[in-house]
């Protein structure tokens, strides 16, 4: 029995952890080496409690919640905020003609707070209603819409209204 949750998670995580990584490397605004730690912590959880994720309709969605939450509780540390450098890395599988608007994205992504740049990434990235978003987040559908609005004017703000420089021919 045991090896058979074993075997199962096991699939599950190799299938997700792509998926996880992407999302957690937009969370921490390009930030790979913490994304691989958020990806980890939260493999880490669900294999603790796999019996009963595994009965939930739906894991995947599960994983993504766990995922946030842990962005969100480790940019409430303090020593979150410490940066070795403010050099982004290069990330793998991008494109050499969307490297500038990649890296202007993902430079205004960082500059948001944490709460709006998850709000962002589960509402644009993961494609989530409102409602998911808000019960991911622990939050109301109100205070998700309110944080969509600041945080897209924010990045409407800080991008220019037209991003047509970065875009390919």
């Amino acid at each position: 029995m045991r090896q058979r949750r074993a075997d199962e998670y096991a699939e599950f995580a190799a299938a997700r952890a792509g998926h996880l990584y992407r999302s957690a490397c937009l969370l921490t605004a390009g930030d790979t080496h913490l994304a691989e730690d958020l990806v980890q912590e939260t493999l880490g959880r669900l294999y603790v409690r796999w019996g009963r994720v595994s009965r939930v309709g739906n894991p995947a969605a599960y994983a993504q919640t766990v995922l946030t939450r842990t962005f969100l509780a480790h940019q409430r540390r303090r020593s979150s905020r410490e940066r070795a450098t403010d050099v982004f890395p290069d990330l793998p599988g991008a494109a050499d003609g969307d490297a500038p608007l990649r890296l202007t994205l993902m430079a205004a992504l960082a500059r948001l707070p944490a709460k709006d740049r998850a709000v962002i990434v589960l509402r644009y990235w993961e494609d989530r209603s409102v409602e998911q978003t808000a019960d991911v987040l622990n939050v109301s559908s109100a205070a998700v819409r309110t944080r969509c609005f600041r945080a897209l004017g924010r990045l409407r703000e800080l991008l220019g209204e037209d991003l047509a420089e970065y875009s390919r021919p």
